[in-house]
């Protein structure tokens, strides 16, 4: 995938190895040790980025573009942070300065999921489907800071030290843009109704 010419680091054990050490085996040259970092972490990266875009599309471009950008600043990768947290701030960053502009596009049709007949009626499931668009096109409006708060902590069920270490703020900026959050999301969905 983003991978240097082959060097002597051989694909052989990498799979047991931590992120750390292949981090490290990809600093030594290791063209297989990136690619290992990229299947580890793309789907939780890719998660998140689709959460900001809203279509699939935009969310690989911007998966592929935090790959990118990781690959590119791995020597500057100081291992204060997990590598996790360090690819989902990178992965946060490129989608603010993506989407932050422009609202999220809404999926294909053929994208969205029937609902179970027997679970709940077609009416039921129209309110539900409308509802889950007037809260996505709510967080959309959000600012930049709070949308990412509400991203990581609603749909990623990530603590709030774990999202401070990602934004690169303090545990209780965090809580209070969550606080914020909230209340501008029930102010913007009453005000879409």
């Amino acid at each position: 995938m983003l991978s240097p010419e082959r060097s002597d680091v051989t694909a052989e054990g990498l799979d047991s190895r931590t992120d750390d050490e292949l981090v490290g085996a990809c600093l030594e040259g290791g063209r297989d040790a990136f690619d290992l970092i990229v299947a580890r972490h793309q789907k939780s990266i890719y998660q998140i980025c689709y959460r900001f875009a809203g279509n699939h599309a935009d969310a690989s471009d911007l998966c592929q573009e935090t790959f990118l950008r990781a690959w590119r600043g791995l020597r500057g990768f100081k291992r204060r942070s997990s590598l996790g947290t360090w690819l989902y701030r990178i992965a946060v960053n490129a989608s603010l300065n993506r989407v932050s502009a422009r609202p999220p596009v809404a999926e294909n049709v053929d994208d969205l999921r029937l609902p179970d007949a027997q679970a709940e009626s077609p009416a039921d499931a129209i309110l539900r489907d409308e509802q889950a668009v007037s809260v996505r096109r709510a967080i959309a409006a959000l600012p930049d800071r709070q949308r990412a708060t509400v991203i990581l902590r609603v749909y990623h069920e990530l603590a709030h030290h774990e999202i401070a270490a990602i934004l690169g703020s303090s545990v209780g900026s965090v809580k209070a843009n969550f606080f914020h959050a909230l209340r501008n999301l029930r102010r913007l969905i009453e005000e879409q109704s």
